[in-house]
């Protein structure tokens, strides 16, 4: 099978028309393939399988030179269910699900033939993409379909389910907006969703009823039928047709809202490989071996697709185009992407970007979950150019430290992260990126411990929370999980009345403060602006709902946090100064003013914001006490619009300071207003007397004013000296200067002279006589008070 070197540009799976339909299946090595069509989706066992598919109706299929064999069976076969029935060339007969069936019964055990059409919701056909002109446009919010409504507090009707996101109107007891409407409120361009496919570890007739939450749970990492829709999250899974239409209710309500849809894909590995979508069609094809001639095992979860060969290449890339275009689904989030080669990545963003749509977001984790044979990996630098991005775990861990353990970073109070976290939010321009459209930013997703968790966990807080430690979704005692979340107290370092005084708040908003206000793409994870915690359960996959459901009550309990995110959001989207792509833009616009002492402040200048606003001052204090910042000159205002306890485009406070204190942990964001002047300025006047009478090209260099900055000329004045006139802006004590002779082709004395502003002067006069006079005070260095 390693020798096959071609690929067939065939349509391969069930062709429906009402005429008939065709079945064409690629099967190379087969003796004989024959179609086995039944009535209905079989006999389940008690573990939710089908395992006897015999009693079908046979069809026999042609096979042609690329090993492609064919029937056409007429009339309406919608409704109908299929099964492929192989004969191998040793004798053996087993049967498999078309890998690219787009519907199937439930838990997948047989392919159904469908009429698409029927499956469209009223409206599907008007149905556009929202608006995104660029990358970094984006503000990407990563949720899991069960998580989000499942708990009792959401009120929602379908509970657990695809529909529940058709729910609008939706308030808790305070007037809350919860659910969809949440997610408008919050200004999230993009909800990523974790796997959607149809995934084999959640058994689709356990539980399956709306609001059930004794079931099993899972992310839905492992794949089986990629083209199919879960069937846990709809409303009927043995109905094939039903999981089809509840999705495309779930994208049409999230578009109707405008939120483009982000699907989580994972083409690196299958469940399982025997009985896995692939094997039983084309024996070890499908997968990557060591030089042993094993699976090999870059997913850690025992084999890889092997996607750099061309048959795989052709399935990944006619599965998300199939996505793309019959779903409507905006983007793609590859998991493990380090282990699709580069070649077949290139080929699904341009393809893809032509084809469908050429405003598709493209981007995944670029490492591995294993040591891999593939040698042409997807990895942190091969994006360059590509037109996709990649998750900047660099970044991640300036921010937060480590993902698990107590490791610190500059939110959670490690010092020395300075310089990281500027390089992070300058897009990683001078580290992987080409561009800042190819970084997703980010500080927690599903894996690993949350935010909350693990500034709890960094801070050592963990023991007085009560958080859990869970195996598999099971306490070590096996003692209710329900019970424990009940006992457990992540919120109680949290006053109540107070709850943005508290430290680990602090350090929360600061952490995702970081990465909104950061060139890139940022993602958020479902929950950190309602403060969500999973207990200490670093690894939830398989929790389940007492661990992982969101708690919508949250949302009255911590409202200013999420009017915080809300305004963090609003600002980045009001300016594009924060949505700058290109290297060259970046390195033109923004400016670092400070690095150093655990303090990050920049300045992004005036020629990307919008409306009356100047520059723009981002500052991000990580030390736990206020520290004051110089601001850059300029004889306008200065707005704040985000503090340490509100955020947003309007103006909390006007400062006419030339420096600002900033709160410890926490963030500030200045702009320039050039419609209001600074008021209570001090006049400063300099005399300065030559003997020789020379005036022409010297001027005072000043610093330190808050509002003009540089180079001063001397006019005449009527008795034949030199004047120059500058304002202070208030609160500054002292301003420095040099007397100098163009652009310091000369200077008068050896020091930089201070001029001293006493409290509430608005007029300071001071005298100079050239060096050349014998009264010239050549080392004094305070020339005026």
């Amino acid at each position: 099978m390693d020798m096959i070197k071609s690929c067939t540009s065939i349509r391969l799976g069930a062709i429906y028309r009402r005429e008939g339909t065709h079945f064409q299946v690629w099967a190379p090595e087969a003796l004989n393939l024959k179609l086995a069509l039944y009535e209905c989706a079989g006999e389940y066992n008690e573990q939710g399988f089908v395992t006897d598919h015999e009693g079908g109706t046979l069809y026999s299929m042609d096979r042609n030179d690329e090993g492609v064999w064919s029937v056409v069976v007429s009339g309406d076969l919608h409704g109908t269910y299929y099964m492929y029935r192989i004969e191998s060339t040793n004798g053996a007969v087993c049967y498999a699900v078309d890998p690219y069936a787009t519907a199937v019964s439930a838990n997948g055990c047989r392919g159904a033939v469908v009429d698409l059409a029927k499956s469209n919701p009223p409206g599907w056909e008007q149905d556009t993409r929202p608006k995104l002109l660029k990358p970094t446009d984006s503000v990407l919010y990563e949720l899991h379909v069960r998580d989000f409504s499942i708990h009792s507090d959401s009120g929602m009707k379908y509970r657990g389910k695809y529909k529940a996101f058709t729910e609008s109107g939706l308030r808790d007891s305070e007037g809350n907006a919860i659910g969809v409407d949440h997610l408008v409120e919050l200004g999230v361009t993009h909800v990523h969703l974790l796997p959607i496919f149809d995934f084999r570890t959640v058994n689709e007739l356990d539980g399956y009823e709306t609001g059930s939450l004794n079931r099993e749970y899972n992310w839905g990492y492992d794949p089986q039928n990629y083209n199919v829709p879960e069937g846990s999250y709809s409303t009927d899974p043995m109905d094939p047709i039903v999981r089809i239409r509840e999705l495309k209710e779930m994208i049409l309500s999230l578009h109707a809202r405008g939120i483009r849809v982000v699907m989580d894909v994972v083409y690196n590995h299958t469940y399982t490989v025997d009985d896995g979508p692939f094997e039983r069609l084309a024996p070890g094809y499908f997968y990557r071996k060591d030089v042993n001639g094993n699976l090999s095992n870059g997913s850690g979860v025992g084999n890889e697709l092997a996607t750099e060969k061309l048959m795989v290449r052709k399935y990944i890339k006619d599965s998300l185009k199939y996505w793309a275009e019959e779903y409507h689904i905006d983007g793609f989030r590859f998991d493990l992407m380090a282990l699709i080669d580069r070649t077949t990545m290139k080929e699904i963003v341009s393809e893809l970007r032509r084809e469908v749509d050429s405003s598709l977001l493209f981007y995944g984790e670029p490492w591995t979950g294993g040591m891999s044979p593939l040698v042409d990996q997807t990895v942190k630098g091969s994006q360059k150019g590509q037109g996709f991005a990649v998750f900047n775990d660099h970044f991640r861990h300036a921010i937060k430290g480590d993902n698990d353990g107590r490791g610190r970073g500059f939110a959670t109070g490690e010092p020395w992260y300075e310089a990281a976290i500027v390089e992070g939010i300058m897009g990683s321009i001078h580290d992987f990126a080409l561009d800042a459209s190819e970084t997703v930013n980010y500080v927690t997703v599903h894996d690993n411990l949350n935010l909350w968790d693990k500034i709890l966990v960094a801070c050592g807080m963990d023991g007085q929370a009560g958080l859990l430690s869970l195996l598999d979704g099971k306490l070590a005692s096996d003692s209710d999980v329900w019970q424990a979340v009940a006992a457990s107290r992540p919120y109680a370092d949290i006053p109540d009345g107070k709850v943005m005084s508290a430290v680990p708040v602090r350090r929360s908003l600061l952490a995702n403060g970081i990465v909104l206000l950061a060139q890139g793409i940022p993602l958020l994870h479902a929950g950190d602006e309602l403060l969500r915690t999973k207990y200490g359960d670093h690894n939830s996959y398989r929790s389940g709902d007492a661990i992982n459901a969101i708690r919508w009550s949250n949302k009255q309990r911590f409202r200013c946090i999420f009017d915080y995110y809300k305004g963090l959001i609003a600002l980045r989207k009001a300016q594009p100064a924060f949505r700058m792509t290109n290297r060259e833009e970046i390195e033109a616009n923004m400016e670092v003013l400070r690095s150093s002492d655990r303090m990050v402040a920049y300045r992004l200048s005036n020629d990307t914001t919008q409306d009356d606003w100047g520059q723009i001052i981002v500052i991000f204090n990580g030390n736990e006490h206020e520290m004051a910042l110089d601001l850059p000159p300029t004889p306008y205002r200065y707005n704040v619009v985000v503090d340490d306890c509100k955020a947003g485009t309007e103006t909390i406070k006007v400062l006419d300071q030339g420096a600002v204190t900033v709160p410890g942990l926490s963030i500030m964001v200045l702009r320039e207003d050039r419609t209001h002047k600074k008021e209570d300025l001090t006049k400063i006047e300099i005399d300065y007397e030559r003997q020789d009478q020379a005036y022409d090209g010297w001027n005072v260099w000043v610093w330190g004013t808050g509002v003009q900055d540089g180079s001063i000329p001397f006019s005449l004045t009527d008795n034949g000296t030199g004047r120059a006139v500058f304002y202070a802006a208030s609160g500054i004590k002292r301003v420095g200067c040099i007397v100098r002779l163009n652009d310091w082709e000369d200077r008068e004395g050896e020091h930089d002279w201070y001029i001293d502003i006493p409290p509430d002067e608005r007029e300071v006069q001071c005298s100079l006589r050239s060096a050349s006079d014998d009264e010239f005070p050549k080392e004094q260095q305070d020339v005026a008070s």
